[in-house]
């Protein structure tokens, strides 16, 4: 299978998206560009390509105000949630996945734009590349927050490169129940709002791995 984007097309990606954010955050962004190619290699090999695209475009429209979130939504027509609205750290998902169209055009692919909106909160029967941006946001390695740390050291002690195909599938799927379970735990302690796709997403997780 050929690669939907080659070397180039990345690179002048990586430059553009280093030009846009800050510094702080660049530094972040390519964390999670190089675990989701880790954990792409023990995944799905053949979409490296797309995992470093998503990487690359998760959180460029991170640092817009709420009134810019905003300004987004209405260009797009799209109705904001009381949920959202109470919840701002899941905005910039939604509002790089809706201008990735206009803003990179040549990345307007449909498993790109979908890694990069659920990448947040998860969501119901997550396909893999999904999963793995998910994965890669909240263990990447410049992240020294406990759970984040707790989470990298869990998924990786247990060897996931020496199970099989079906071993590391059910794996991750897991250590995915875990960082929800991590997230509604902490959002909960702060009295903040909790995503209703996060629980469908950990609901749909457990109900298949009992199934």
């Amino acid at each position: 299978m050929l690669n939907k984007f080659d070397k180039d097309s990345l690179d002048k990606l990586r430059e553009s998206i280093g030009a846009l954010i800050s510094p702080r955050r660049f530094k972040h962004t390519l964390g999670v560009e190089k675990m989701a190619l880790i954990l792409g290699n023990l995944y799905c090999p053949d979409k490296l390509d797309v995992l470093s695209a998503a990487a690359l475009l998760h959180d460029f429209t991170k640092e817009l105000t709420v009134a810019e979130h905003m300004e987004i939504f209405n260009k797009y027509g799209i109705e904001v949630s009381v949920g959202d609205k109470l919840s701002v750290s899941v905005l910039h998902s939604k509002t790089a996945a809706l201008t990735i169209p206009e803003k990179f055009p040549e990345f307007a692919d449909e498993e790109v734009i979908s890694a990069v909106k659920w990448h947040t909160t998860g969501r119901e029967n997550m396909s893999i590349c999904e999963k793995l941006i998910y994965l890669a946001d909240y263990i990447d390695e410049t992240r020294d927050y406990e759970d984040c740390v707790v989470l990298r050291n869990t998924f990786f002690d247990a060897e996931p490169e020496k199970m099989t195909a079906a071993e590391r599938k059910t794996h991750l799927d897991k250590i995915l129940i875990l960082s929800f379970d991590m997230t509604l735990r902490d959002l909960i302690q702060r009295n903040r709002i909790v995503s209703e796709d996060t629980i469908s997403a950990r609901n749909y997780l457990i109900l298949n791995l009992k199934n």
